[in-house]
């Protein structure tokens, strides 16, 4: 009876050590752990897994080829910046910080297309949190003066106005030309460019050359080169390793204090972006479910966590560059829509369900299969 006892009691305290959140160690191998300690369905886990392995992204994994196809629609659509042939599908899945499930190649360093949006926008969250923006309903002319926000129309637009994606800045950048970014499905060349700006803050657009925007201001506001201040505030912090790289266009070059910098790009539909391996992505999804807390040091304030999670008025599943999975078109049916995530061309993803203390990464998965692969990895749990 005695060893019966301390067999249960060994066994509680087990399962209470697991529930606490385990922060990986900087290069350490992440710790693993039977999904069946972690209260999940260790058969249907794997379902979700095989279902990402099998259902990997249908474009060339030359993605040179693959960007070019995709963005064929574009006026003047050209690669800008670094690419790299992809590899296969891979992923990781984790409960409370430990690896539940893991697939393909998790240290292999791949582009990561709009997921870039995320980091972007948590510099601007870190800039908020030490005052060099004072508050993201500013108007972003009050912080940069070079032009970029000149003129009556952009002159309205706030550093909220970028985040959300809803700025309607209208101009040119790198060699990009807002209109020409994505442009609509309807009209040609001469409705696109000639087409009257909608009031900043009241429509959203998917578009690459105003996200580029606004690491163009972060860049001055910061005085340093967006990759900097991502190594020292965040990855240094929460241990990433040292293969990560953040890229601008080859042309994307300003002048600070005497010192030439990169302004990097928000995305990779034009080639650069963030390259990053699955594991790293882990990591920064592990630090925003945690509420931008890293084991006993908050790096980027709770508060500015919640802001960037709060639906904009014109999209209620975009917040910060972050999507949120609220009511909307792009809701995931029978998921918490308390869940939310960073998206990249090509099925590259983020996925962050607080709920259920789980951070999803999955790679190379056929984008509109998301929902279906949450759903299966959903289905552990019960």
């Amino acid at each position: 009876m005695k060893y019966g006892l301390f067999f249960v009691f060994s066994a509680i305290c087990f399962n209470v050590s697991l529930a606490q959140v385990y922060f990986p160690e900087p290069n350490s191998v992440w710790e693993q752990v039977s999904p069946i300690n972690m209260g999940l369905n260790e058969n249907k886990l794997q379902k979700a897994v095989s279902f990402a392995e099998a259902n990997e992204y249908s474009g060339s994994r030359d993605l040179r080829i693959a960007i070019l196809k995709g963005f064929e629609s574009e006026p003047f659509h050209q690669i800008l910046g670094p690419t790299k042939k992809r590899g296969g599908p891979a992923g990781l899945i984790l409960k409370n910080g430990y690896v539940v499930a893991s697939w393909g190649d998790i240290k292999r360093v791949d582009m990561t297309f709009s997921v870039t949006k995320s980091f972007l926008s948590t510099m601007a969250g870190l800039a908020v949190d030490r005052g060099l923006i004072v508050n993201t309903d500013d108007l972003v002319k009050d912080y940069l003066w070079d032009g970029t926000f000149g003129g009556e129309h952009n002159g309205k637009i706030t550093w909220k106005h970028l985040l959300q994606q809803n700025s309607a800045w209208s101009g040119e950048l790198w060699g990009g030309k807002d209109w020409a970014d994505r442009p609509p499905k309807n009209g040609g060349i001469d409705d696109w460019k000639f087409e009257i700006p909608k009031e900043p803050g009241t429509y959203m657009e998917y578009n690459d050359v105003r996200v580029n925007v606004l690491a163009h201001a972060l860049t001055h506001v910061w005085r340093k080169p967006m990759p900097l201040v991502l190594k020292e505030q965040i990855m240094d912090q929460i241990g990433a390793s040292t293969t990560w790289r953040w890229f601008g266009y080859d042309n994307a070059w300003t002048e600070i204090d005497g010192i030439k910098m990169k302004s990097v790009t928000g995305g990779g539909h034009s080639g650069a972006g963030i390259f990053i391996s699955a594991e790293d992505m882990a990591r920064f999804g592990l630090l925003f479910m945690n509420n931008g807390k890293w084991k006993d040091k908050q790096l980027i304030s709770e508060t500015w966590v919640n802001e960037a999670l709060e639906a904009s008025l014109p999209n209620s599943n975009y917040g910060y560059m972050w999507w949120l999975n609220n009511k909307g078109e792009r809701h995931w049916d029978g998921l918490s829509e308390n869940i939310f995530y960073a998206a990249g061309f090509g099925g590259n993803f983020i996925v962050i369900d607080k709920e259920n203390d789980l951070v999803v990464v999955t790679r190379w998965l056929e984008p509109y299969k998301i929902a279906e692969f949450m759903n299966l990895v959903n289905a552990s749990l019960n």
